[in-house]
């Protein structure tokens, strides 16, 4: 057998990324795999319970709890949540999506500086962290999930909030108004029938 010589042809750039984007989603479906294979398992070895129960189902909602994973949305939460939440939020967007993110306010790009006692805007900017914390992580949503964010989420988000006539529509430097945005009722189908 002779040493046959090495083909000489370039490889496109883009074909490298395809590649990396193709190893992050083996790697996130492999862990979701093993995360569903840990879990089926782990029903499968159950113990069973008491003979006595065996025709009983769980009262609903006690299993419901321990099943939730994920923050619900802000303006669903109850004050000392909601309080925990809303400062967590505040850190996000002070920290990370003011400096990064917001130029000088003016009256084309609104921006308020009590932007957290505006519920418009704290709806969307939660709704907005939410998917930054989903879209930023590489073992989920691989190498485009920032890019993902920004397009989806991130620029229409500040399109509606900065927007004329948007959330701030009233503030100007200096001055602050919510009440131009506040509903009168908030809606019981958002706090349940009992609320």
């Amino acid at each position: 057998m002779t040493d046959e010589p090495s083909p000489d042809f370039e490889v496109p750039v883009g074909l490298f990324q395809d590649v990396e984007d193709l190893k992050a989603e083996v790697t996130r479906l492999s862990a979701q795999v093993t995360r569903l294979t840990a879990s089926a398992t782990a029903e499968a070895e159950e113990p069973p319970g008491d003979t006595a129960d065996a025709g009983e189902e769980a009262p609903p909602g006690e299993d419901d709890e321990d099943e939730w994973q994920f923050p619900p949305f802000i303006l669903l939460l109850d004050t000392p949540e909601y309080d925990d939440e809303l400062r967590a939020l505040i850190e996000w967007v002070e920290g990370v999506l003011v400096p990064g993110y917001l130029a000088e306010p003016s009256a084309d790009a609104r921006w308020c500086h009590l932007w957290f006692e505006h519920t418009v805007a704290v709806a969307r900017l939660h709704a907005c962290w939410l998917a930054w914390q989903e879209l930023t992580d590489p073992a989920t949503c691989g190498y485009t999930g920032p890019s993902v964010w920004h397009r989806d989420h991130l620029d229409p988000c500040l399109r509606e909030l900065r927007a004329s006539s948007g959330p701030f529509a009233g503030c100007v430097k200096g001055e602050h108004q919510i009440d131009h945005r506040l509903p009168s009722t908030v809606p019981s189908a958002w706090r349940g029938a009992g609320a």
